[in-house]
Order: C-alpha cells, then structure tokens, then sequence
C-alpha cells in the first residue's frame, strides 16, 4: 500500500491536485476560524454561488472564468459582510437568498445560451483539471493568507472575540474585516475547481467545528483545524485515486468522519 502510494506521486495532475488542494484546504481552515467563531460561515456559501453565477457569465461570453470570478466576488464579499452586519436577525436568510439567486440565474444563462460545459465540474469540482495559473495561484494565496495570519495575529484574534472592544483599542477593525473578506473570496473562487460551487463551504467550517470539540484556545483551534483540513484533503484524494470515488464528495464525508470521532473524543475527554 505505501508503494501504491509513492507511485501515485508519479502522476503530474495528482501532484497539481495535491498541492492546489492542501494550498485551498489550508487557506479556508485559517479564514474558517474567524468566520466560524463570529457566526458569518454562512457568507463563504454564498460567495460559492456568487462564484458559480459569475463563471457561467464568463462561459457564455467565451471570457476566461477565472479572471471574471475573481472581482466579481471580492465586490460581492463587501456586498454580503455589509448586508450580513446591518441585519443581524435576518443576515442568514437575506445571503441564503441572494446566494441562491445567483446559482439559479448561472444555470439559467448556460441552458438558455447552450454553451458546451460540463456543470457538473462547477457544482461539484474538477480536481484533476487543474491549470498552471491556478496552482500558482493557489500557492500565492497560502503565502498571503499565512503572511496574515503571522503579522496579524493578535488583532485577528482580537477582532474575531470581539469587535466592539478591538474598535475601542484602535484597531481599525474595518480593514480587518476587509482582507479577511478578500482573502476569503479568492480561496472560495479557487476552491471551486477543488470543490465545487456545493461543498466549497465545507472546507471552511467542518475542519473549524471538527477542532473545538477538542481544543478550546484559539491558537489550538488555528493549528488543529490546519491540520485536519489538510489530512482530509490528502485522505480523499487517495481513496478516490484507489476506489474512484467522487472526489469532492468523498473529502466531505472524510471531514464528516472526523467530526464525529473529534465529538466522541471531546465527549469522553470532558468525562
């Protein structure tokens, strides 16, 4: 089985699919800590769709995807963060909604246009598909989303437990919100060629709620939620390379498994 592993390195897409996949995976851990810890996970989901909405229009013009996404859903992200402060009861529904909007009308344009694409790649990843420009991309990505994380480490934590105080502090809580945000809408552009417009948003809040059944620090959370996304990743990679399952699919049941063993541990831990 170890040489049957080795032997998969042999492979240029499965080294491209690994490193893309531990680069994203790792890049939505870290930003899931934040938006899992200050309840706005559900704006990774709608910026994914957003994502999906914005490829079909490029599809349809026969304009490059990825350079359309990516603005169109660094826009949204200020668009969806706005929306979701200013309405506190209904901030969930009103993204589910515009979330939704944008995956219906992507659909509607690719059927009604009938460009040749396959979009069952855009909802539910294309792993093996990846481009050098994205795998650049994608390593780029983790420097600046580590690069964040290290020379910004006290005011993150800060502004992730509390705002309000951090604000009173003189930390200028707004720009925070704003590079997180932007940090946040390329690793969900980038990760729908992992992922898909579907499950995306499981690679930033199933590593994070998988983590703090255990850990209870923020740091602990941090590294461990790094940890788990990247075994995950790397797991559901190789039983789809030796099973052939869905790939996408198969690294969401794999960080499914681990969240429920990281709850029984947890469980029995606190006993």
């Amino acid at each position: 089985m170890i040489l049957n592993i080795f032997e998969m390195f042999s492979y240029e897409f499965i080294v491209k699919a690994l490193v893309v996949g531990i680069c994203i995976s790792l890049c939505s851990s870290l930003l899931g800590v934040n938006m899992v810890l200050k309840n706005k996970s559900m704006i990774g989901d709608g910026l994914s769709h957003v994502a999906f909405g914005a490829c079909a229009i490029a599809v349809c013009l026969n304009w490059a995807p990825l350079l359309v996404s990516i603005p169109v859903v660094i826009v949204a992200s200020f668009f969806i963060l706005k929306l979701n402060n200013k309405n506190k009861v209904y901030g969930d529904s009103l993204i589910a909604l515009f979330a939704t909007s944008s995956l219906a009308i992507g659909y509607i344009l690719i059927h009604t246009v009938g460009v040749n694409v396959d979009i069952e790649n855009y909802l539910y990843g294309s792993i093996y598909g990846i481009s050098n420009l994205e795998l650049v991309l994608s390593i780029c990505l983790l420097v600046l989303v580590l690069g964040a994380f290290i020379l910004f480490y006290n005011r993150i934590f800060s502004v992730t437990f509390d705002e309000e105080f951090s604000k009173s502090c003189g930390i200028k809580t707004g720009l925070y919100s704003i590079i997180v945000s932007i940090l946040c809408s390329l690793t969900v552009v980038l990760g729908m060629k992992v992922m898909g417009t579907l499950l995306v948003s499981s690679l930033i809040v199933f590593p994070v709620l998988s983590s703090r059944q255990i850990f209870k620090t923020y740091k602990g959370v941090v590294i461990a939620s790094g940890i788990i996304s990247v075994l995950c990743i790397f797991i559901g990679i190789v039983l789809n390379f030796y099973i052939d399952l869905p790939v996408g699919a198969t690294i969401v049941v794999v960080n499914l498994v681990v969240f429920i063993l990281m709850l029984i541990i947890g469980k029995i831990v606190r006993r």
